[in-house]
């Protein structure tokens, strides 16, 4: 029998797919509960402890892009902080607050007319990490006593 050298090649690829079939049903599915001991190669990553009190992703279904979604977010955590500092209130507000009052704030923080970029994500951002630790400084988190 004389093979070439492109057969022999062919019949190397298909050896190795078939060998490598049986491992694809072993794959871990990845998932983002972080209540399960998920791989590394899932990226999932659980929320922070401390994070309790973190205001969520928005849903898809609050605005057309990320863009707007990531500025809303960032108004609801202004509009958190800014309540927490006036009530002087050190414990955490977020179920008090709804996406509807983010986008009924839209005219106080709004930069432009145009409708896909109304504000600049980034300096509400900076906005929103400037009164968070405003609110930090003020309400130090509790210490162990041991």
């Amino acid at each position: 029998m004389n093979l070439n050298l492109p057969v022999i090649r062919s019949l190397n690829l298909a050896a190795l797919v078939l060998c490598a079939l049986p491992c694809v049903g072993m794959a871990q599915i990845p998932t983002t509960d972080p209540s399960t001991n998920t791989p590394f190669g899932s990226m999932a990553i659980a929320r922070d402890e401390g994070d309790a009190c973190g205001v969520p992703k928005p849903p898809a279904d609050l605005a057309e892009t990320a863009y707007l979604r990531n500025g809303y977010r960032a108004i609801l955590r202004i509009l958190i902080a800014e309540e927490a500092l006036a009530s002087e209130a050190c414990t955490c507000l977020l179920d008090q607050f709804s996406w509807d009052q983010a986008l009924d704030a839209l005219p106080r923080f709004q930069t432009s007319d145009t409708p896909r970029l109304p504000f600049k994500v980034l300096d509400l951002y900076a906005k929103a990490d400037a009164l968070e630790a405003q609110v930090m400084e003020a309400c130090p988190p509790i210490q162990d006593g041991g």
